[in-house]
Protein backbone atom coordinates (compact mmCIF):
# COMPACT_ATOMS: atom_id res chain seq x y z
CA UNK A 1 0.00 0.00 0.00
CA UNK A 2 0.89 3.71 -0.78
CA UNK A 3 2.06 5.61 2.30
CA UNK A 4 0.06 8.12 1.14
CA UNK A 5 -3.35 6.42 1.37
CA UNK A 6 -2.24 4.76 4.90
CA UNK A 7 -3.67 6.82 8.31
CA UNK A 8 -2.51 5.69 11.58
CA UNK A 9 -4.67 6.98 14.87
CA UNK A 10 -5.78 5.92 17.74
CA UNK A 11 -8.37 6.71 20.17
CA UNK A 12 -7.57 8.29 24.15
CA UNK A 13 -10.26 9.23 26.30
CA UNK A 14 -11.02 8.95 30.13
CA UNK A 15 -12.51 5.71 31.44
CA UNK A 16 -16.05 5.15 30.26
CA UNK A 17 -16.49 7.82 27.84
CA UNK A 18 -17.30 6.07 24.83
CA UNK A 19 -13.97 4.19 23.08
CA UNK A 20 -14.41 0.91 22.90
CA UNK A 21 -18.22 1.65 21.82
CA UNK A 22 -17.06 4.58 19.00
CA UNK A 23 -14.27 1.87 17.58
CA UNK A 24 -17.10 -1.04 17.19
CA UNK A 25 -19.48 1.55 15.23
CA UNK A 26 -16.07 2.17 12.67
CA UNK A 27 -15.70 -1.26 12.55
CA UNK A 28 -19.12 -1.61 11.72
CA UNK A 29 -19.06 0.93 8.99
CA UNK A 30 -16.31 0.07 7.08
CA UNK A 31 -17.23 -3.65 6.99
CA UNK A 32 -14.38 -4.45 9.13
CA UNK A 33 -16.84 -6.95 11.02
CA UNK A 34 -19.91 -8.08 9.59
CA UNK A 35 -22.96 -6.81 11.27
CA UNK A 36 -23.94 -11.01 12.10
CA UNK A 37 -20.60 -11.36 14.05
CA UNK A 38 -20.99 -7.76 15.56
CA UNK A 39 -21.08 -7.67 19.73
CA UNK A 40 -20.41 -4.76 22.26
CA UNK A 41 -16.40 -3.89 22.79
CA UNK A 42 -15.26 -6.06 20.01
CA UNK A 43 -11.55 -5.38 20.25
CA UNK A 44 -11.89 -6.04 24.20
CA UNK A 45 -10.67 -9.72 24.24
CA UNK A 46 -11.10 -10.45 27.60
CA UNK A 47 -14.47 -11.36 29.92
CA UNK A 48 -12.79 -9.04 32.68
CA UNK A 49 -12.78 -5.80 30.01
CA UNK A 50 -15.81 -6.12 29.40
CA UNK A 51 -17.39 -6.91 32.60
CA UNK A 52 -15.43 -3.76 34.01
CA UNK A 53 -15.97 -1.43 30.81
CA UNK A 54 -12.37 -1.13 30.71
CA UNK A 55 -9.98 -1.31 28.00
CA UNK A 56 -7.14 -3.42 29.47
CA UNK A 57 -4.94 -4.70 26.61
CA UNK A 58 -4.61 -2.46 23.68
CA UNK A 59 -5.63 -3.60 19.89
CA UNK A 60 -4.83 -2.50 16.88
CA UNK A 61 -7.27 -2.94 14.13
CA UNK A 62 -6.75 -2.23 9.89
CA UNK A 63 -9.97 -0.85 8.16
CA UNK A 64 -10.55 0.06 4.52
CA UNK A 65 -12.20 3.27 4.22
CA UNK A 66 -12.97 4.03 0.29
CA UNK A 67 -8.68 3.62 -0.99
CA UNK A 68 -7.68 4.24 2.20
CA UNK A 69 -5.85 1.73 5.08
CA UNK A 70 -7.15 3.17 8.52
CA UNK A 71 -5.08 1.71 11.23
CA UNK A 72 -6.45 2.13 14.64
CA UNK A 73 -5.50 1.10 17.97
CA UNK A 74 -7.78 1.14 21.13
CA UNK A 75 -5.84 2.13 24.02
CA UNK A 76 -6.30 1.41 27.41
CA UNK A 77 -7.32 4.51 29.82
CA UNK A 78 -5.81 3.69 33.37
CA UNK A 79 -2.55 5.58 34.70
CA UNK A 80 -1.20 1.89 35.64
CA UNK A 81 -1.02 1.63 31.82
CA UNK A 82 0.52 5.21 31.18
CA UNK A 83 3.90 3.87 29.45
CA UNK A 84 1.76 1.46 27.35
CA UNK A 85 -0.57 4.57 26.21
CA UNK A 86 2.79 6.63 25.47
CA UNK A 87 4.25 3.69 23.18
CA UNK A 88 0.56 3.24 21.27
CA UNK A 89 0.81 7.05 20.33
CA UNK A 90 4.03 6.90 18.84
CA UNK A 91 3.17 4.60 16.67
CA UNK A 92 0.30 6.62 15.28
CA UNK A 93 0.31 10.21 13.64
CA UNK A 94 -3.64 11.34 14.64
CA UNK A 95 -5.75 10.78 17.99
CA UNK A 96 -9.35 10.95 18.42
CA UNK A 97 -10.02 12.27 21.54
CA UNK A 98 -13.47 11.67 22.73
CA UNK A 99 -15.05 13.64 25.62
CA UNK A 100 -18.23 12.77 27.37
CA UNK A 101 -21.04 15.18 26.41
CA UNK A 102 -22.95 14.68 29.75
CA UNK A 103 -19.04 14.48 31.70
CA UNK A 104 -16.65 16.80 29.88
CA UNK A 105 -13.16 16.56 30.39
CA UNK A 106 -11.53 14.42 33.51
CA UNK A 107 -8.11 13.14 34.88
CA UNK A 108 -7.00 10.96 32.01
CA UNK A 109 -8.59 13.24 29.11
CA UNK A 110 -5.67 15.48 30.13
CA UNK A 111 -3.24 13.23 30.96
CA UNK A 112 -3.36 11.51 27.47
CA UNK A 113 -4.12 14.70 25.35
CA UNK A 114 -0.71 15.72 27.05
CA UNK A 115 0.77 12.45 26.05
CA UNK A 116 -0.56 12.93 22.44
CA UNK A 117 0.60 16.51 22.10
CA UNK A 118 4.21 15.23 23.57
CA UNK A 119 3.67 12.74 20.58
CA UNK A 120 3.10 15.67 18.08
CA UNK A 121 -0.08 13.99 17.23
CA UNK A 122 -3.11 15.98 15.03
CA UNK A 123 -5.43 15.67 17.63
CA UNK A 124 -9.14 15.37 15.98
CA UNK A 125 -11.77 16.34 19.37
CA UNK A 126 -15.26 14.70 19.34
CA UNK A 127 -18.71 15.10 21.73
CA UNK A 128 -19.56 11.46 22.28
CA UNK A 129 -23.41 10.83 23.96
CA UNK A 130 -24.93 13.86 22.51
CA UNK A 131 -28.17 12.11 22.58
CA UNK A 132 -28.43 11.86 26.33
CA UNK A 133 -30.56 13.80 28.26
CA UNK A 134 -27.38 15.04 30.82
CA UNK A 135 -25.49 16.30 27.54
CA UNK A 136 -24.34 20.31 27.82
CA UNK A 137 -22.69 20.19 25.04
CA UNK A 138 -21.85 24.19 25.26
CA UNK A 139 -20.26 24.02 28.67
CA UNK A 140 -17.94 21.03 27.44
CA UNK A 141 -17.35 22.13 23.82
CA UNK A 142 -16.26 25.30 25.53
CA UNK A 143 -13.72 23.09 27.88
CA UNK A 144 -12.14 21.25 24.40
CA UNK A 145 -11.76 24.60 22.91
CA UNK A 146 -9.60 26.07 25.58
CA UNK A 147 -8.11 22.59 26.03
CA UNK A 148 -7.17 22.32 22.43
CA UNK A 149 -7.12 25.91 20.96
CA UNK A 150 -9.76 24.55 18.15
CA UNK A 151 -12.35 26.43 16.47
CA UNK A 152 -15.54 24.96 18.50
CA UNK A 153 -16.94 24.15 14.42
CA UNK A 154 -14.04 21.75 14.47
CA UNK A 155 -15.57 19.75 17.07
CA UNK A 156 -17.52 16.84 16.03
CA UNK A 157 -20.83 15.94 17.69
CA UNK A 158 -21.86 11.65 17.58
CA UNK A 159 -23.31 9.56 19.33
CA UNK A 160 -21.32 6.17 19.48
CA UNK A 161 -23.95 3.98 20.72
CA UNK A 162 -26.47 5.10 17.72
CA UNK A 163 -24.17 5.59 14.91
CA UNK A 164 -24.86 9.11 14.71
CA UNK A 165 -22.29 11.31 13.36
CA UNK A 166 -19.58 8.41 13.16
CA UNK A 167 -19.34 8.47 8.92
CA UNK A 168 -17.97 12.34 9.59
CA UNK A 169 -15.26 10.87 12.16
CA UNK A 170 -13.64 8.74 8.96
CA UNK A 171 -14.19 11.34 6.81
CA UNK A 172 -12.07 13.56 9.38
CA UNK A 173 -9.18 11.57 9.59
CA UNK A 174 -8.96 10.52 6.28
CA UNK A 175 -8.47 14.50 5.44
CA UNK A 176 -6.60 15.88 8.52
CA UNK A 177 -4.16 13.15 10.30
CA UNK A 178 -0.72 13.20 7.90
CA UNK A 179 0.41 9.93 6.23
CA UNK A 180 3.63 8.11 7.59
CA UNK A 181 6.75 9.76 6.17
CA UNK A 182 9.15 6.77 6.86
CA UNK A 183 11.94 5.52 4.25
CA UNK A 184 11.00 2.38 2.55
CA UNK A 185 14.83 1.34 1.30
CA UNK A 186 17.14 1.93 4.69
CA UNK A 187 17.47 -0.18 7.29
CA UNK A 188 14.33 -1.58 9.16
CA UNK A 189 13.22 -0.35 12.37
CA UNK A 190 9.81 -0.90 14.25
CA UNK A 191 8.48 0.33 17.33
CA UNK A 192 6.62 -2.65 19.83
CA UNK A 193 3.81 -0.83 21.31
CA UNK A 194 2.10 -4.20 22.75
CA UNK A 195 3.61 -7.97 23.25
CA UNK A 196 1.73 -11.42 24.76
CA UNK A 197 2.50 -14.96 24.87
CA UNK A 198 0.37 -17.55 23.11
CA UNK A 199 0.84 -20.64 24.46
CA UNK A 200 0.99 -22.34 20.54
CA UNK A 201 2.71 -19.71 18.99
CA UNK A 202 5.38 -17.51 21.14
CA UNK A 203 5.34 -14.39 21.60
CA UNK A 204 3.66 -12.22 19.53
CA UNK A 205 4.38 -8.48 18.81
CA UNK A 206 1.78 -5.80 18.10
CA UNK A 207 4.41 -3.44 15.95
CA UNK A 208 4.54 0.24 13.77
CA UNK A 209 6.58 -0.03 11.30
CA UNK A 210 8.96 3.05 11.05
CA UNK A 211 11.63 2.17 8.29
CA UNK A 212 12.22 -0.28 5.71
CA UNK A 213 10.45 -3.84 6.03
CA UNK A 214 10.50 -7.05 8.03
CA UNK A 215 9.13 -9.88 5.89
CA UNK A 216 8.13 -14.19 6.37
CA UNK A 217 10.82 -15.46 7.89
CA UNK A 218 13.38 -12.73 8.25
CA UNK A 219 15.83 -12.79 11.25
CA UNK A 220 15.31 -9.85 13.71
CA UNK A 221 16.51 -8.79 16.60
CA UNK A 222 15.41 -6.50 19.77
CA UNK A 223 17.84 -3.47 20.12
CA UNK A 224 16.65 -2.95 23.86
CA UNK A 225 17.39 -6.85 25.23
CA UNK A 226 19.22 -8.21 22.68
CA UNK A 227 17.45 -10.79 21.51
CA UNK A 228 17.32 -12.56 18.62
CA UNK A 229 14.75 -14.07 16.93
CA UNK A 230 12.34 -15.61 13.57
CA UNK A 231 9.78 -13.43 12.25
CA UNK A 232 7.88 -16.52 11.69
CA UNK A 233 4.17 -14.61 10.28
CA UNK A 234 3.47 -10.95 9.13
CA UNK A 235 0.79 -9.63 8.82
CA UNK A 236 -2.08 -7.16 9.91
CA UNK A 237 -5.27 -7.51 12.58
CA UNK A 238 -8.83 -7.26 10.28
CA UNK A 239 -9.91 -7.91 13.85
CA UNK A 240 -8.49 -11.51 13.30
CA UNK A 241 -4.55 -12.22 12.22
CA UNK A 242 -4.68 -11.98 8.76
CA UNK A 243 -1.16 -13.30 7.34
CA UNK A 244 1.06 -11.51 4.69
CA UNK A 245 3.97 -11.83 3.19
CA UNK A 246 5.77 -8.47 4.81
CA UNK A 247 4.95 -5.69 6.46
CA UNK A 248 6.48 -2.02 5.16
CA UNK A 249 7.32 1.59 6.49
CA UNK A 250 4.07 2.71 7.49
CA UNK A 251 1.92 0.36 8.53
CA UNK A 252 0.95 -1.41 11.54
CA UNK A 253 0.69 -5.11 12.23
CA UNK A 254 1.50 -8.22 14.05
CA UNK A 255 4.68 -10.48 13.99
CA UNK A 256 4.69 -13.92 15.33
CA UNK A 257 8.28 -14.84 17.08
CA UNK A 258 9.63 -18.18 18.26
CA UNK A 259 10.66 -15.90 21.51
CA UNK A 260 9.93 -17.72 24.43
CA UNK A 261 8.86 -14.97 27.05
CA UNK A 262 7.86 -11.41 26.94
CA UNK A 263 11.00 -10.39 28.67
CA UNK A 264 13.17 -10.66 25.40
CA UNK A 265 10.58 -8.27 23.49
CA UNK A 266 9.50 -5.53 25.87
CA UNK A 267 6.98 -2.88 25.03
CA UNK A 268 8.87 -0.05 23.82
CA UNK A 269 12.16 -1.83 22.25
CA UNK A 270 13.25 -1.62 18.58
CA UNK A 271 13.34 -4.20 16.24
CA UNK A 272 15.57 -4.52 13.78
CA UNK A 273 16.67 -7.26 11.46
CA UNK A 274 20.40 -9.33 12.17
CA UNK A 275 21.89 -8.61 9.46
CA UNK A 276 22.13 -4.97 8.33
CA UNK A 277 20.97 -3.73 11.67
CA UNK A 278 19.76 -0.02 12.43
CA UNK A 279 22.52 1.79 14.64
CA UNK A 280 19.89 3.79 16.64
CA UNK A 281 16.56 2.51 18.37
CA UNK A 282 13.28 4.54 18.39
CA UNK A 283 13.29 6.69 21.27
CA UNK A 284 11.28 6.24 24.57
CA UNK A 285 12.56 3.21 25.77
CA UNK A 286 12.42 2.35 29.53
CA UNK A 287 12.39 -0.76 32.16
CA UNK A 288 9.03 -0.73 33.79
CA UNK A 289 9.75 -1.15 37.27
CA UNK A 290 6.53 -3.28 39.37
CA UNK A 291 6.53 -0.33 42.97
CA UNK A 292 3.33 -2.12 45.04
CA UNK A 293 4.28 -5.70 46.14
CA UNK A 294 1.81 -7.82 47.64
CA UNK A 295 1.64 -11.73 48.84
CA UNK A 296 -0.51 -13.85 46.92
CA UNK A 297 -1.62 -17.15 48.71
CA UNK A 298 -3.15 -20.41 48.03
CA UNK A 299 -6.35 -20.80 50.51
CA UNK A 300 -5.11 -24.29 50.84
CA UNK A 301 -1.29 -25.31 50.94
CA UNK A 302 -1.69 -28.24 48.40
CA UNK A 303 -2.48 -25.95 46.05
CA UNK A 304 1.07 -23.80 46.49
CA UNK A 305 2.43 -25.17 43.33
CA UNK A 306 -1.01 -24.67 41.36
CA UNK A 307 -0.15 -21.02 41.80
CA UNK A 308 3.59 -20.86 41.25
CA UNK A 309 3.21 -22.47 38.13
CA UNK A 310 -0.26 -19.99 37.13
CA UNK A 311 2.28 -16.74 37.77
CA UNK A 312 5.33 -18.21 35.94
CA UNK A 313 2.59 -18.77 32.84
CA UNK A 314 1.17 -15.04 33.08
CA UNK A 315 4.23 -13.89 33.57
CA UNK A 316 5.24 -14.93 30.80
CA UNK A 317 2.99 -12.34 28.59
CA UNK A 318 2.91 -9.66 31.39
CA UNK A 319 6.78 -8.54 31.54
CA UNK A 320 6.19 -5.43 34.18
CA UNK A 321 5.22 -9.14 36.41
CA UNK A 322 7.86 -10.05 38.60
CA UNK A 323 7.52 -12.27 41.77
CA UNK A 324 9.89 -14.11 44.90
CA UNK A 325 8.40 -17.16 46.64
CA UNK A 326 7.06 -16.16 50.36
CA UNK A 327 6.22 -18.17 53.44
CA UNK A 328 4.10 -16.69 56.18
CA UNK A 329 2.96 -18.92 59.73
CA UNK A 330 -0.24 -18.34 59.29
CA UNK A 331 -1.16 -18.42 55.36
CA UNK A 332 1.60 -21.17 54.72
CA UNK A 333 3.76 -21.01 51.12
CA UNK A 334 2.57 -18.19 48.49
CA UNK A 335 5.07 -15.74 46.05
CA UNK A 336 5.39 -11.89 46.70
CA UNK A 337 4.37 -10.15 43.41
CA UNK A 338 5.27 -6.55 42.19
CA UNK A 339 2.66 -4.80 40.51
CA UNK A 340 2.89 -1.51 38.10
CA UNK A 341 -0.33 -0.14 40.62
CA UNK A 342 -3.22 -1.65 42.52
CA UNK A 343 -5.60 -1.44 39.18
CA UNK A 344 -2.66 -4.36 37.66
CA UNK A 345 -2.60 -5.97 40.86
CA UNK A 346 -6.82 -6.56 40.96
CA UNK A 347 -6.50 -7.59 37.27
CA UNK A 348 -3.78 -10.08 38.00
CA UNK A 349 -6.17 -11.71 41.32
CA UNK A 350 -8.71 -12.13 38.67
CA UNK A 351 -7.04 -14.08 36.31
CA UNK A 352 -4.97 -15.64 38.25
CA UNK A 353 -9.00 -16.60 39.86
CA UNK A 354 -10.80 -17.28 36.39
CA UNK A 355 -8.44 -18.50 34.29
CA UNK A 356 -6.25 -20.91 36.48
CA UNK A 357 -9.43 -21.58 38.92
CA UNK A 358 -7.44 -20.63 41.86
CA UNK A 359 -8.99 -19.39 45.09
CA UNK A 360 -6.77 -16.83 46.47
CA UNK A 361 -5.86 -14.90 49.68
CA UNK A 362 -4.17 -11.40 48.98
CA UNK A 363 -2.19 -9.76 51.59
CA UNK A 364 -1.84 -5.53 52.30
CA UNK A 365 0.05 -4.07 49.04
CA UNK A 366 3.36 -2.18 50.54
CA UNK A 367 6.46 -0.76 48.60
CA UNK A 368 10.09 -1.54 49.43
CA UNK A 369 12.17 -0.22 52.44
CA UNK A 370 16.13 -0.29 53.20
CA UNK A 371 17.41 -0.68 56.16
CA UNK A 372 21.01 0.27 58.02
CA UNK A 373 21.75 -2.20 60.74
CA UNK A 374 23.99 -1.20 63.91
CA UNK A 375 26.60 -3.71 62.76
CA UNK A 376 26.79 -1.12 59.32
CA UNK A 377 24.88 -4.16 57.69
CA UNK A 378 22.28 -2.86 54.85
CA UNK A 379 18.96 -4.92 53.94
CA UNK A 380 16.28 -4.54 51.73
CA UNK A 381 12.86 -5.52 53.05
CA UNK A 382 9.65 -5.89 50.62
CA UNK A 383 7.20 -6.50 53.45
CA UNK A 384 6.60 -5.68 57.09
CA UNK A 385 6.70 -9.22 58.53
CA UNK A 386 10.16 -9.27 57.32
CA UNK A 387 11.76 -6.86 59.59
CA UNK A 388 14.29 -7.45 61.91
CA UNK A 389 14.77 -7.06 65.95
CA UNK A 390 14.11 -3.13 66.31
CA UNK A 391 17.17 -3.58 68.66
CA UNK A 392 19.36 -3.73 66.17
CA UNK A 393 18.16 -1.16 63.43
CA UNK A 394 20.10 1.97 63.24
CA UNK A 395 17.74 3.48 60.61
CA UNK A 396 15.07 2.86 58.25
CA UNK A 397 14.53 4.20 54.98
CA UNK A 398 10.95 4.49 52.95
CA UNK A 399 11.04 5.42 49.54
CA UNK A 400 9.80 9.17 48.63
CA UNK A 401 8.16 10.32 45.03
CA UNK A 402 7.92 13.33 43.11
CA UNK A 403 4.97 13.75 42.42
CA UNK A 404 2.53 16.14 39.60
CA UNK A 405 -1.00 16.71 40.27
CA UNK A 406 -2.75 18.67 36.95
CA UNK A 407 -5.91 19.82 38.32
CA UNK A 408 -8.59 22.96 37.83
CA UNK A 409 -7.44 25.67 39.70
CA UNK A 410 -10.45 25.85 42.21
CA UNK A 411 -9.44 22.42 43.61
CA UNK A 412 -5.96 23.30 44.31
CA UNK A 413 -6.78 23.94 47.89
CA UNK A 414 -8.24 20.46 48.33
CA UNK A 415 -5.15 19.01 46.68
CA UNK A 416 -2.59 20.45 48.86
CA UNK A 417 -4.92 19.40 52.10
CA UNK A 418 -4.54 15.78 50.35
CA UNK A 419 -1.23 15.98 49.83
CA UNK A 420 -0.27 17.24 53.43
CA UNK A 421 -2.54 14.40 54.99
CA UNK A 422 -0.48 11.92 53.27
CA UNK A 423 2.81 13.60 54.94
CA UNK A 424 3.60 15.29 51.68
CA UNK A 425 5.53 18.58 50.90
CA UNK A 426 4.19 20.93 48.55
CA UNK A 427 6.90 22.23 46.65
CA UNK A 428 5.72 24.15 43.87
CA UNK A 429 2.19 25.80 42.05
CA UNK A 430 2.50 26.86 38.71
CA UNK A 431 -0.42 27.32 36.23
CA UNK A 432 -0.71 25.62 32.59
CA UNK A 433 -3.59 28.31 31.48
CA UNK A 434 -6.27 29.96 33.08
CA UNK A 435 -8.00 27.45 34.48
CA UNK A 436 -5.30 24.37 35.05
CA UNK A 437 -3.16 24.46 37.92
CA UNK A 438 -0.21 22.30 38.62
CA UNK A 439 0.91 21.23 41.78
CA UNK A 440 4.34 19.77 42.59
CA UNK A 441 5.23 17.58 45.27
CA UNK A 442 7.22 15.21 47.51
CA UNK A 443 5.56 12.18 49.15
CA UNK A 444 6.04 9.14 51.01
CA UNK A 445 5.16 6.01 48.35
CA UNK A 446 3.85 3.90 51.06
CA UNK A 447 1.14 6.59 51.74
CA UNK A 448 -0.16 6.88 48.15
CA UNK A 449 -0.60 3.10 47.77
CA UNK A 450 -3.73 2.28 49.12
CA UNK A 451 -6.37 4.88 48.41
CA UNK A 452 -4.65 8.07 47.40
CA UNK A 453 -6.24 7.85 43.62
CA UNK A 454 -9.51 7.21 45.24
CA UNK A 455 -9.02 10.34 47.47
CA UNK A 456 -7.53 12.61 44.52
CA UNK A 457 -10.85 11.62 42.29
CA UNK A 458 -12.82 12.19 44.97
CA UNK A 459 -11.78 16.00 46.25
CA UNK A 460 -11.56 17.05 42.68
CA UNK A 461 -14.85 15.83 40.97
CA UNK A 462 -12.91 13.22 39.14
CA UNK A 463 -10.48 16.17 37.40
CA UNK A 464 -7.21 15.61 38.90
CA UNK A 465 -5.01 13.82 37.19
CA UNK A 466 -1.74 12.66 39.11
CA UNK A 467 1.83 11.69 37.49
CA UNK A 468 4.84 10.34 39.11
CA UNK A 469 8.32 9.22 39.50
CA UNK A 470 10.96 7.58 41.98
CA UNK A 471 12.80 9.96 43.80
CA UNK A 472 14.91 8.41 46.66
CA UNK A 473 14.85 6.52 49.98
CA UNK A 474 14.63 8.61 53.23
CA UNK A 475 15.03 8.12 56.74
CA UNK A 476 11.74 8.21 58.73
CA UNK A 477 10.85 7.37 62.07
CA UNK A 478 9.13 4.59 60.68
CA UNK A 479 7.63 1.21 62.91
CA UNK A 480 5.94 -1.88 62.50
CA UNK A 481 2.44 -2.05 63.65
CA UNK A 482 1.38 -5.43 64.91
CA UNK A 483 -2.13 -6.92 64.94
CA UNK A 484 -3.04 -9.90 67.40
CA UNK A 485 -6.06 -12.03 67.21
CA UNK A 486 -7.23 -13.80 70.14
CA UNK A 487 -3.64 -13.03 71.36
CA UNK A 488 -1.93 -14.76 68.21
CA UNK A 489 0.06 -12.14 66.45
CA UNK A 490 -0.79 -12.27 62.44
CA UNK A 491 2.54 -11.72 60.32
CA UNK A 492 0.52 -11.48 57.53
CA UNK A 493 -1.56 -8.33 58.70
CA UNK A 494 1.90 -6.57 59.88
CA UNK A 495 2.08 -2.90 58.13
CA UNK A 496 5.04 -0.29 58.21
CA UNK A 497 4.57 3.19 58.91
CA UNK A 498 4.98 6.45 60.28
CA UNK A 499 4.47 6.57 64.36
CA UNK A 500 2.36 9.89 64.13
CA UNK A 501 0.01 7.43 61.72
CA UNK A 502 0.26 4.20 64.21
CA UNK A 503 -2.36 5.14 66.74
CA UNK A 504 -5.21 6.32 64.39
CA UNK A 505 -5.07 3.50 61.83
CA UNK A 506 -4.60 0.79 64.64
CA UNK A 507 -7.73 1.73 65.62
CA UNK A 508 -9.07 1.69 62.18
CA UNK A 509 -8.00 -1.43 61.35
CA UNK A 510 -9.09 -3.28 64.59
CA UNK A 511 -12.44 -1.74 63.94
CA UNK A 512 -12.51 -3.29 60.68
CA UNK A 513 -11.30 -6.71 61.96
CA UNK A 514 -14.52 -6.71 64.49
CA UNK A 515 -16.61 -6.51 61.56
CA UNK A 516 -15.08 -8.98 58.65
CA UNK A 517 -13.90 -12.02 61.42
CA UNK A 518 -16.98 -14.27 62.62
CA UNK A 519 -18.23 -14.69 66.09
CA UNK A 520 -16.77 -17.77 68.15
CA UNK A 521 -18.34 -19.49 70.88
CA UNK A 522 -16.15 -17.34 72.92
CA UNK A 523 -15.10 -14.05 73.31
CA UNK A 524 -12.12 -12.86 70.82
CA UNK A 525 -9.96 -10.11 72.02
CA UNK A 526 -8.52 -7.66 69.01
CA UNK A 527 -5.25 -6.04 69.25
CA UNK A 528 -2.66 -3.71 67.77
CA UNK A 529 0.83 -2.95 68.98
CA UNK A 530 3.92 -1.61 68.34
CA UNK A 531 6.78 -3.56 70.01
CA UNK A 532 5.32 -5.20 73.07
CA UNK A 533 2.90 -2.19 73.87
CA UNK A 534 -0.52 -2.30 72.81
CA UNK A 535 -2.42 1.06 71.22
CA UNK A 536 -5.96 -0.23 70.47
CA UNK A 537 -8.03 -3.09 71.11
CA UNK A 538 -11.77 -4.22 69.98
CA UNK A 539 -13.30 -7.29 71.17
CA UNK A 540 -15.88 -9.77 69.20
CA UNK A 541 -18.43 -11.26 71.95
CA UNK A 542 -19.67 -14.50 72.21
CA UNK A 543 -22.13 -16.53 70.78
CA UNK A 544 -24.11 -17.48 73.98
CA UNK A 545 -27.09 -19.97 74.07
CA UNK A 546 -29.48 -19.75 76.71
CA UNK A 547 -28.79 -22.29 78.92
CA UNK A 548 -32.12 -21.51 81.42
CA UNK A 549 -34.64 -22.30 78.79
CA UNK A 550 -35.60 -25.56 80.30
CA UNK A 551 -35.55 -24.17 83.73
CA UNK A 552 -38.91 -23.17 85.44
CA UNK A 553 -39.81 -22.44 88.80
CA UNK A 554 -37.68 -23.12 91.79
CA UNK A 555 -35.16 -20.62 93.89
CA UNK A 556 -32.68 -18.48 91.72
CA UNK A 557 -29.40 -19.97 92.46
CA UNK A 558 -30.35 -23.17 90.11
CA UNK A 559 -30.41 -20.47 87.04
CA UNK A 560 -26.84 -19.25 88.57
CA UNK A 561 -25.50 -22.45 88.98
CA UNK A 562 -26.16 -23.08 85.39
CA UNK A 563 -24.65 -20.08 84.04
CA UNK A 564 -22.14 -19.97 86.62
CA UNK A 565 -21.31 -24.03 84.28
CA UNK A 566 -21.62 -22.19 81.04
CA UNK A 567 -19.39 -19.73 81.97
CA UNK A 568 -17.18 -21.99 83.04
CA UNK A 569 -16.97 -24.12 79.86
CA UNK A 570 -16.33 -20.26 78.14
CA UNK A 571 -13.09 -19.83 80.06
CA UNK A 572 -11.73 -23.31 78.53
CA UNK A 573 -13.04 -22.74 75.47
CA UNK A 574 -10.64 -19.38 75.06
CA UNK A 575 -7.96 -21.17 76.17
CA UNK A 576 -7.85 -24.02 73.34
CA UNK A 577 -10.13 -22.37 70.65
CA UNK A 578 -8.93 -21.23 67.38
CA UNK A 579 -10.30 -18.59 65.35
CA UNK A 580 -10.38 -18.93 61.54
CA UNK A 581 -9.19 -15.99 59.77
CA UNK A 582 -11.70 -15.23 56.33
CA UNK A 583 -9.95 -14.13 53.48
CA UNK A 584 -11.19 -10.61 53.55
CA UNK A 585 -9.20 -9.60 57.33
CA UNK A 586 -6.60 -9.57 54.94
CA UNK A 587 -7.58 -6.92 52.44
CA UNK A 588 -9.04 -4.35 55.23
CA UNK A 589 -6.23 -2.09 54.38
CA UNK A 590 -6.94 -1.82 50.48
CA UNK A 591 -9.07 0.78 51.47
CA UNK A 592 -8.68 2.93 54.50
CA UNK A 593 -11.96 5.19 54.39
Amino acid sequence: MNQDHIRNFCIIAHIDHGKSTLADRLLELTGTVLKRDMKAQVLDKMDLEREKGITIKLAPVRMKYKDYELNLIDTPGHVDFSYEVSRSLEACEGAILVVDASQGIQAQTLANVYLALAADLTIIPILNKIDLPAADVERVSAEVVSLLGCKKEDILHISAKTGMGVEAVLEKVVAEVPPPSGQIDIESRALIFDSYYDDYRGVILYVRLVDGRIGKNDQIKMMATGAEGIALEVGALKPGMTAGTELIAGEIGYIVTNLRTTREAKVGDTVTMVKNAAKTALPGYKEVKPFVYAGFFPESNEYYQELKDAIEKLSLSDSALQFTPENSPVLGFGVRVGFLGLLHMDIVRERLEREYDLELVVTNPSTDYELTLLNGEEADIKSAADLPDVSKIAEIREPWIKGEVVVPKEYVGAVIQLVASKRGLQKNLSYVDAQLALVAFEAPLANLLTDFYDQLKSVTSGYGSFNYELDDYRAEDLVKLDFYVAGERVDALSVMLHRSEAQSLGRQIVEKLKDVIPRQNFQVSLQAGIGGKFIAREDISAYRKDVTTGLYGGDVSRKKKVLAKQKKGKTRMKKFGKVDIPAEAFTVMLKRD
